[in-house]
């Protein structure tokens, strides 16, 4: 078992739950990007090596329809863009925009985790689209605290998977802190409580239902999360545009598919233990047809760009 699987209290060893495919940690732990500096030092929430398995599915799945306002906005900064990256893992998001956006960018990462800072650092594209300059910094610090003054300066607020990990309170936070700094968020990715496998199997909404109530948990927002933010930046002012992102895997992304099916389950079991034997057939089914290249599935993501009104001027 890698660093990114964890056990099951309800099914360890057989249902192996693997973060990133849900908000999953340890029993009695919350999966949070939230950090404080002055906490002893904790262990990774995301294995580097799923964030780099899903780094493709996730740029094909990114919605380019959003990204035309934020070109704009780039094109009027005579002195480049600063972007803040929150919760970046291994840096994909930024590998994905640097080179869509024109003129001089500086990224800041923020994660949690030092090993995923260093390697989006040295893994960052170095080059725009027309060339010029991206620079990167790294920050450890509580995103989910995030205030104006920390985003002084920055003409853009990324994420990734990241909205569906928070509290009401903590989207709420985020919203604030970007509206009242005057910069638009472009938060991606985020799960929307839907999967559509071929061919169908009549466990397939069982298992649905049950992993997102495992998202719901403790006042986390699961598949809820792109409708909160989509209030709470409104109700600051901001224009909200949403977009489907969805993962279209096929027998292309068959490694992919089987660890995302193993947390799925995993998750969906540790969250309704009575699914036991039925849902350790429903994943031994999966996997083999994975594996024959006879299963194809689209998990839903969506993709959200906030446009912050700046003084004076429209969003």
């Amino acid at each position: 078992m890698d660093s990114g699987q964890r056990e099951s209290g309800a099914a360890a060893g057989d249902f192996p739950v693997i973060a990133g495919a849900g908000p999953v940690g340890r029993p009695g732990e919350r999966a949070t990007v939230r950090l404080r500096q002055d906490e002893a030092e904790e262990p990774a929430r995301y294995a580097p090596e799923w964030l780099q398995l899903r780094e493709v599915a996730d740029a094909a799945a990114r919605a380019d329809e959003l990204l035309e306002p934020l070109r704009d906005r780039a094109a009027g900064l005579p002195d480049g863009t600063v972007v803040h990256d929150l919760g970046c893992g291994t840096g994909s998001m930024g590998r994905w925009l640097a080179p869509r956006l024109d003129g001089a960018q500086h990224w800041v990462l923020h994660d949690r985790d030092p090993y995923l800072l260093h390697f989006a650092a040295v893994a960052s594209p170095r080059v725009a689209a027309d060339g010029s300059r991206v620079t990167v910094e790294t920050r450890r610090g509580d995103v989910a605290r995030l205030t104006p003054d920390a985003l002084a300066g920055a003409a853009l607020v990324t994420a990734s998977a990241l909205l569906d990990v928070l509290t009401r309170e903590e989207i709420e936070t985020l919203a604030a802190a970007c509206v009242d700094a005057e910069v638009p968020a472009l938060l991606t990715l985020s799960v929307a409580g839907r999967v559509e496998l071929t061919p169908s199997d009549p466990l397939d909404t069982e298992i649905a239902e049950a992993f997102n109530a495992h998202q719901r948990r403790g006042g986390l927002l699961g598949p809820d999360a792109v409708t909160v933010a989509c209030e709470a930046f409104a109700e600051r002012g901001a224009t909200v545009r949403v977009h489907p992102s969805p993962w279209r895997l096929g027998p292309a992304e068959s490694e992919l598919t089987a660890q995302w099916l193993r947390g799925w389950v995993g998750a969906a079991v540790e969250h309704r233990p009575e699914l036991g034997e039925r849902a350790e057939r429903y994943l031994r089914d999966r996997l083999a047809a994975c594996e024959s290249g006879e299963l194809r599935v689209v998990v839903h993501h969506s993709d959200l760009l906030a446009l912050t009104r700046p003084a004076g001027g429209a969003a």
